[in-house]
């Protein structure tokens, strides 16, 4: 692995090793290791410290991860550049706004150096004899050392050993297709009958392997080889051999498995069975139409378009992922399928769709493996050949996709481990929405994440006289007004705008006034008898979908407006700072909360509405006494500086919080009034 004169060179097709001009330097405990295989793999980009935590310790992170961060890559540096003096910056491994970066040839990784290789043995294809293709992927497939990453800890090693081990079996797959045809049989029998040791459900290389014994003169190992997998797939995936393995066998035992001239190569004809069948079922063509009026997005969609587009002509087995993300009614659905259908040339196979619902009404969530279901039944499974499990699902939707391009669409999606099994390996796309954050699914699996928020005033503007029927033509007072209260949320200002045309003999200003007060106005936001036309419909499927912990602090917090700190939501929540931290950070991740610079928290101006009403759902009681705490530390303040605000004429129970005076019980006043108990946030 090592050459002289490289200043740098890193394995990652093995155990994580490094060369420094040609000598192997010691990289120290697992989890640093695992950090440079994370920066190896990624090398020449900045990768934020949060996906390198995720990417190291996923789920169980404690909270001195990121700490543990900070010492793994300063004892990298110190193994990468020993003479670099302790204040000086990084010149191979450099700090970033917000993360690390590995700078260095992405060449000099072996794992990038194999995928550039088999690019160059698949281009070579036609281009030059069988035995100089051969001799490309031989050169590639020398890059592997062992089990890639081997015993690296941590769910980024996991998922990227799985993804590097598919890229080298399918590797090994179209190399035994070209010793197939200059006749190497007794070879290709050694490599791989190791090969199906180490993937024995993959039947594409048991049918190589079959086709290699049976051409080696070994018939009886090659049926015994058949009845072997038959017995295995009925045992663990309980479905029978596919129709090449069955085919195969059926011609060996008639002693006809090659029915074309002597020497002819098998495989080509065997392997273009598949493709064949996928080809006579119809192409499926499933996206949802595209809505009207779609405005603004422009630099969003135009980026994830080049991202994919390039990834997908690069081919590989790595398959581009996008997840968009935003809050409710913020148009996620809208936007995937407008990138969708600019995307559709590039993927001729057709295009698969499956709304995951994952904010749906409980028990209406599609599960991964009903999902998978739908999606086998698109691409022409019977019921009588749809295995049972998980596992078994994916493993045949994976190998119909192989070699195919497919756009899949997976709307709603809940949780990564939903998306997973749904993401196929090579040349097919993934475009995914969801209202959470998937970080992991970024550090793992090399996601794409783009959150897209409200529309500005302009675009909001466009969209509501686009939609209005003409209404607003040179109403600006009224249409500023209406953009104001819908907070740029494209599902409100369609509804909006839909009920403005709807109601062409009715004054305008009977139609705006009723949007103008906070109390009500999401009451206002809703078509009747369609919830997902509904502002408050697709909030409360956020908020059902949260924690119980979370769900408590977003009421509590819904008692308070205004600017949100850690210490408020503690106070508010009567818990700790840790515990508020953390459930700031989810109702963040859930979109139900935006954070803003210096660690602050506010609402969107709807969910923040909408925060007030669920704020009701705690007994007055305890809506009582998170105001008391409130009070409590405004008069209070820990430190040497007030955390919320200054208290002036306690003694008279008002409260400045901030520049807004309020008054009422105990000093601090329920929004609105006492008879707006809807609403009774701190103001």
């Amino acid at each position: 692995m090592a050459t002289a004169g490289a200043p740098l060179r890193i394995q990652l097709l093995g155990p994580v090793r490094t060369w420094r001009n040609g000598v192997e330097v010691a990289l120290g405990p697992p989890k640093q290791r695992a950090v440079l295989g994370l920066l190896a793999s990624r090398a020449g980009d900045v990768v934020g410290v949060e996906n390198v935590v995720d990417a190291v310790w996923g789920s169980v992170a404690p909270q001195t991860a990121a700490n543990g961060v900070h010492t793994y890559v300063a004892g990298l540096r110190r193994a990468l550049e020993p003479g670099r003096g302790r204040r000086a910056a990084g010149a191979v491994l450099s700090s970033e706004s917000g993360g690390y970066c590995l700078r260095m040839d992405p060449a000099a990784v072996d794992a990038t150096l194999f995928a550039r290789r088999l690019g160059e043995a698949r281009t070579s294809r036609g281009e030059t004899t069988t035995e100089a293709t051969l001799r490309l992927y031989e050169k590639a497939l020398s890059c592997w050392q062992g089990e890639a990453l081997h015993a690296v800890p941590g769910p980024f090693a996991v998922m990227e050993r799985a993804r590097l081990r598919d890229l080298r079996l399918t590797a090994v797959e179209e190399w035994a297709v070209d010793m197939l045809a200059v006749g190497r049989h007794a070879e290709l029998v050694t490599e791989l009958t190791s090969a199906v040791a180490e993937e024995p459900l993959r039947e594409r290389l048991r049918w190589l392997l079959i086709v290699a014994l049976y051409r080696g003169g070994r018939q009886a190992h090659a049926l015994r080889l058949y009845e072997e997998t038959r017995e295995l797939l009925r045992r663990e995936l309980g479905i029978e051999p596919g129709v090449d393995l069955r085919h195969l066998y059926q011609q060996i035992l008639s002693g006809r498995p090659e029915p074309r001239s002597p020497g002819a190569d098998p495989a080509p004809v065997l392997l273009a069975g598949r493709h064949a069948r996928l080809q006579a079922a119809p192409k499926p063509v499933q996206l949802p139409s595209l809505a009207r009026g779609f405005v603004g997005r422009v630099k969003e969609l135009a980026w994830l378009e080049d991202v994919v587009s390039g990834e997908s002509a690069r081919g590989g087995a790595s398959t581009p992922v996008a997840v968009v993300d935003g809050p409710a009614g913020v148009g996620k659905s809208a936007f995937v399928l407008q990138l969708a259908h600019r995307l559709i040339d590039r993927f001729p196979d057709g295009q698969l769709y499956v709304d995951l619902r994952g904010t749906g009404p409980e028990g209406r969530t599609v599960s991964a493996a009903d999902a998978l279901g739908q999606l086998l039944g698109s691409l022409g499974v019977d019921d009588s050949r749809m295995p049972a499990g998980l596992a078994a699902r994916a493993t045949l939707y994976r190998s119909l996709l192989h070699g195919q391009k497919m756009l899949v669409v997976l709307d709603d999606a809940y949780s990564p481990d939903q998306l997973r099994p749904l993401i196929p390996r090579g040349s097919s796309c993934v475009l995914a929405t969801s209202r959470q954050r998937f970080s992991g699914l970024a550090a793992r699996d090399g996601a794409h994440l783009v959150t897209i928020g409200p529309l500005d005033e302009n675009e909001s503007t466009q969209l509501l006289a686009e939609l209005s029927g003409g209404r607003l033509h040179g109403q600006r007072a009224a249409t500023a007004r209406l953009v104001t209260q819908c907070g740029g949320l494209p599902l409100a200002l369609r509804i909006v705008a839909e009920r403005l045309a709807a109601n062409p003999g009715v004054p305008l200003s009977a139609l705006v006034e009723p949007y103008a007060a906070e109390r009500g106005r999401l009451d206002q936001l809703m078509v009747k008898d369609d919830a997902s036309a509904s502002v408050r419909g697709v909030f409360d499927a956020s908020y059902q979908a949260l924690p119980a912990d979370a769900a408590r602090m977003f009421r509590h917090l819904g008692l308070y407006d205004g600017p949100l700190t850690v210490e408020i939501a503690a106070t508010l929540a009567g818990t700790d700072r840790a515990t508020a931290r953390r459930l700031l950070s989810v109702l963040a991740a859930n979109h139900l909360l935006e954070e803003g610079p210096g660690h602050q928290y506010r609402f969107h101006c709807l969910i923040g509405i909408y925060a007030a009403e669920c704020a009701e759902h705690e007994p007055a009681a305890r809506r009582e006494e998170a105001l008391a705490r409130l009070r409590r530390l405004v008069a209070e303040p820990p430190g040497s500086a007030p955390a919320v605000a200054s208290v002036t004429g306690a003694e008279a129970g008002t409260v400045m919080l901030g520049e807004k005076h309020v008054e009422g019980p105990g000093g601090v006043v329920l929004r609105g009034g006492p008879a707006a108990a809807h609403d009774d946030r701190v103001a």
